[in-house]
């Protein structure tokens, strides 16, 4: 039986010589015109695919393999994402996962723009047609400046993230369970703004947020209230029978809500009454108003979120504006100078009634103006304002003002909720823009009809709104009507 003895390499060589991508006829201007756009695009489409066929096999595999791995990536962050959305966030907020992400991008970036300089070589632009030589190259620059640029731009925004989040949140602490199926976070507004002379709160509420279902509630805290009562702890220790009877000109004017801070920390060691607070993120004034809160709501308040007015218009307008409509003439300015002086003579300009569209200065007065209307309106606008800013965080105007909107909030937001728990607080967000936003306000035609007056609060009155805010947040199960 004879056997038959495999072909020399030589014999192949006529075979392989036959491939025009690899071994082509440089006499014909035609073919390696043509030849010349297959790299290209195979090098735009599948990257390394060019080199693998036409130049260096290992350059080749190397930058397909790349490629594999990115559409991998690209497929498994997607499914991610529809079907693990909490996993996803979880990963988009780690600190190490996004300084990994940012390395690739870039890395995968470099790899881009070797494998087209590598092509351009390849494809012998002085042998191609006069007319498409100058195409050809245009064309590869091109897309190397869509590709290799879009991988850039990407690895920036997830620098940018990186950083927002080193720069707000806290690096560490536990995470604190819900409470009762809520994670409830004291929101501070204080004003340090143009024509303010301290620092104080303006706006305290407190968000409640369902820890299934993302639904959120808001409630309004009367900046002015007094006598209430303190969560148990260092303030409740000095004030046993609620927040009564201080007056100081230095330590706070009065016994109002937002004079704690100034309370706590001038007039009294706030280090002492907090030792933690400062290591774990905050403030002594900050804590003792989240005993505060947690007194007159009867609820768990483990977070704070602080937004400093005098950057809250850079968010504004970093966010593009926000739309609002006015029900009544509101005048900027700093107030009257002596009582009963008329609002045209101190006023610096004017928010005229009707559909607005506010930049940040005017987002601004809209929030702090009062002189010509109570307080009570005030908080209602301050949450309307709040919501109109919820409103503009959609992903489009996000990802076109990123950059932006990534500056001014670091400039203005401070917070104690741990790193750990952004991604899960993320996926809620997104739960949360599928629901209306429900608002309690503590103000004298709220809450019951009972008449919140701040100044005349009792411990019934305590109560009374504690079983309210049971309720809304805990609605009973209707009982179902028996059918005859």
């Amino acid at each position: 039986m004879s056997v038959t003895s495999p072909p020399r390499q030589g014999a192949l060589r006529p075979v392989i010589e036959n491939r025009p991508i690899r071994f082509p006829d440089t006499r014909s201007r035609s073919m390696m015109t043509k030849r010349a756009w297959w790299l290209v695009v195979l090098n735009v489409l599948i990257p390394g695919s060019a080199q693998v066929l036409a130049g260096n096999r290992r350059l080749g595999r190397f930058g397909l393999a790349a490629t594999l791995v990115s559409w991998v990536l690209v497929v498994l962050t997607v499914l991610t994402f529809v079907m693990w959305r909490e996993v996803f966030f979880g990963f988009a907020t780690n600190w190490f996962v996004l300084l990994l992400l940012q390395g690739l991008l870039i890395a995968y970036a470099v790899l881009w723009l070797i494998l087209t300089i590598d092509t351009l070589r390849l494809v012998k632009l002085v042998k191609t047609g006069s007319l498409a030589r100058f195409g050809i190259a245009v064309a590869a620059i091109v897309a190397l400046v869509l590709t290799g640029g879009g991988s850039v731009w990407a690895a920036e925004r997830v620098g940018i993230v990186r950083e927002t989040i080193g720069i707000v949140f806290a690096e560490s602490g536990p995470p604190v369970p819900p409470s009762d199926g809520y994670y409830n976070i004291l929101l501070l507004g204080a004003d340090s703004g143009e024509g303010r002379d301290s620092m104080r709160y303006d706006s305290i509420s407190v968000v409640s947020v369902n820890a299934d279902t993302g639904a959120v509630t808001i409630t309004g805290l009367p900046r002015d209230m007094v006598n209430f009562p303190f969560a148990e702890g260092p303030m409740a220790d000095l004030y046993p029978d609620g927040h009564t009877g201080h007056v100081d000109a230095t330590c706070g004017w009065s016994s109002g809500l937002n004079q704690l801070r100034t309370e706590v920390e001038v007039c009294r060691d706030g280090s002492a009454l907090y030792p933690d607070a400062v290591a774990n993120g905050s403030e002594p004034g900050i804590e003792a108003t989240k005993d505060a809160a947690e007194g007159i709501l009867g609820i768990e308040i483990p977070y704070y979120v602080f937004i400093d007015m005098a950057g809250f218009a850079n968010l504004i307008d970093a966010l593009g504006g926000v739309d609002i409509t006015v029900t009544e003439r509101l005048p900027k300015g700093g107030g009257p100078a002596y009582d009963g002086q008329p609002a045209e003579e101190w006023a610096i300009g004017w928010i005229e009634v009707g559909e607005q569209h506010m930049d940040g200065d005017t987002a601004q007065w809209y929030a702090r103006s009062r002189y010509t209307t109570s307080d009570w309106d005030r908080m209602l606008r301050q949450r309307q304002l709040q919501e109109a800013i919820l409103a503009q965080f959609t992903p489009e105007n996000v990802l076109a003002r990123f950059q932006d909107i990534a500056a001014a909030g670091t400039a203005l937001i401070a917070t104690d909720i741990p790193q750990s728990l952004i991604g899960y607080f993320a996926d809620l967000a997104v739960k949360s823009r599928e629901q209306p936003v429900t608002t309690i306000e503590l103000t004298p035609s709220s809450v019951g009809g009972i008449g919140v007056i701040p100044e005349e609060m009792t411990a019934s009155d305590f109560a009374f709104i504690q079983d309210y805010i049971q309720n809304v947040l805990h609605p009973p199960t209707p009982t179902p009507t028996p059918t005859s």
